[in-house]
Parts: structure tokens; C-alpha cells; sequence
């Protein structure tokens, strides 16, 4: 495992079903970026969160992946984000992960956000994806999935849990809340990607996307801020030191989801 692990998040407001629109404004924010290890991007980013029209669905060696191979090449780091994804007849919610050796990686939406019937469209994955980058362990979900604490459950010893979101203002004191319970139960550091702005059902998306490390200190937090790349680097000593002084996890039960 590298001693540094550098992060970018990016925060954006979405154009509804834009496709261009969408990879050309984050192919302007992401310009600046120099020597990152990891770019992170919302839910659905190339589309807004918009599940119900299945039609933007994506082959997985469709447009938006291979732009998301185009930027990995470009930047010499990992690129990761969800997109609708079609594959034996049916639709997922899909987080492609692209490494930085070119390598692709993805995991399905486990959780489907039943409140808005997300399940009638989308089908609901099996299974938790850890990635090893730069010999950091990530595992990687989506939105709703950071209400399960026994889904995000850190069983497999990794070192960063990350989720990618649409998560709106009007539950953001839930997001903070759990985004800080989940570093401190799994002793990790947990990093939370949110849109922000308006979609078009006029829902009103406030950020905060943020970093949190393993006893919950909040390390960054980008508010409502639009449009907006920020980067951080998280360290492995301090990771595992603060597992030292306090080695919760040694004390875990063992549970098996099926």
C-alpha cells in the first residue's frame, strides 16, 4: 500500500438527460487537476439521477465508459461514477471504475431507492466490489446503499469506503450523520460524492460532499458549492494508527449476507 492516497471529488450540477452537456462540463472542471490518484463523480453523472427513463441506458462499451477511459488515460489516475447500464435484458445502476492501469472494475446498486419506485426499472445487484488501488482497499457503493450498515459492514478489511450520490437537501443531516457513522463503525476513511443544484422535478440538491476519517473527524466538506473540484490526501499511517489506539474491529461478529 502507497503511504498517500490523493482524492479528487468533484461537485456538480447536472443537466437533465445531457449526455454532452454533462462530460463536457466535467471535462472543463477536471482540467486543472494534476497528480491525483483517484477522480470521483456523482450518481448518474452523465445523466442526472433520472432511473425511470431507460432509454439513456449505455452497452458497457458505450460512450460514457469509454470517455471515462478517455479521462483515466488523460489524468494517469482511477475515474469512477455511475450510469445506467444495460446488460441480458435488464438495467442497472451501475459504478464503472476504471483504474489507473486501465483496468475496469464495477459494482450494481444494491439498494434501490424504493420511496420513488427505483426497483420498477432498475435491477438490484448481488454483491460488494472491493478494488485494490494503489494498494489501497476500496470499497465502492452508491447513495441509498449508506443506509445498510450491515450492507457497508467491514468485513473485508478495507481501508476506504466511498459512495457516490444524488442525495437531496432535504434529508443532507441524515447524509452527514451516517457518512460519519460509517467511518467510525468500520474504522475507515469514508468519502461521500453529492450533486448539487436543481434536477428537473425542481428537487434541490445541497452537496456536502466529504471526507471523514476513522474516528469520524470531518477532513473536508464542500457545502453547497457548485461546480467544484477539490482535492485531499489521506494517509495510511494515520489510518492505521488510529486503528491501533482503538482496534474496535478486532472485537467484530461475523455475519454473511445473502
Amino acid at each position: 500500500m502507497n503511504e498517500y492516497l490523493k482524492i479528487s471529488l468533484l461537485q456538480i450540477d447536472l443537466f437533465h438527460k445531457n449526455k454532452k452537456k454533462n462530460l463536457s462540463k466535467i471535462d472543463s472542471i477536471v482540467c486543472d487537476i494534476e497528480n491525483t490518484d483517484i477522480i470521483l463523480l456523482p450518481e448518474m453523472f452523465n445523466t442526472s439521477f433520472c432511473p425511470f427513463d431507460i432509454s439513456l441506458a449505455e452497452e458497457t462499451n458505450g460512450e460514457t465508459v469509454a470517455w471515462m477511459k478517455s479521462l483515466s488515460k488523460k489524468k494517469a489516475c482511477a475515474v469512477a461514477g455511475t450510469l445506467m447500464i444495460t446488460e441480458n435484458n435488464k438495467i442497472y445502476n451501475r459504478l464503472i471504475w476504471i483504474s489507473k492501469d486501465g483496468s475496469q472494475h464495477s459494482y450494481d446498486k444494491r439498494h434501490l431507492f424504493s420511496l420513488i419506485k427505483e426497483q420498477k426499472t432498475i435491477s438490484k445487484g448481488d454483491k460488494r466490489k472491493i478494488i485494490i488501488e494503489e494498494g489501497w482497499r476500496i470499497c465502492p457503493l452508491i447513495c441509498y446503499d449508506l443506509r445498510f450498515p450491515v450492507f457497508c459492514r467491514n468485513n473485508d478489511d478495507y481501508d476506504v469506503l466511498i459512495f457516490l450520490s444524488s442525495w437531496p437537501e432535504k434529508r443532507i443531516d441524515a447524509w452527514n450523520t451516517l457518512l460519519k457513522a460509517r467511518a467510525i463503525e468500520n474504522q475507515c476513511f469514508s468519502v461521500g460524492i453529492n450533486r448539487v443544484g436543481k434536477d428537473n422535478s425542481d428537487i434541490y440538491f445541497s452537496g456536502s460532499s466529504s471526507v471523514y476519517d476513522a474516528f469520524g473527524k470531518n477532513l473536508l466538506n464542500l457545502g453547497d458549492k457548485i461546480d467544484v473540484v477539490k482535492s485531499i490526501t489521506i494517509s495510511r499511517d494515520d489510518l492505521q494508527l488510529k486503528r491501533r489506539q482503538m482496534n474496535f474491529l478486532q472485537d467484530r461478529d461475523n455475519f454473511t449476507i445473502h
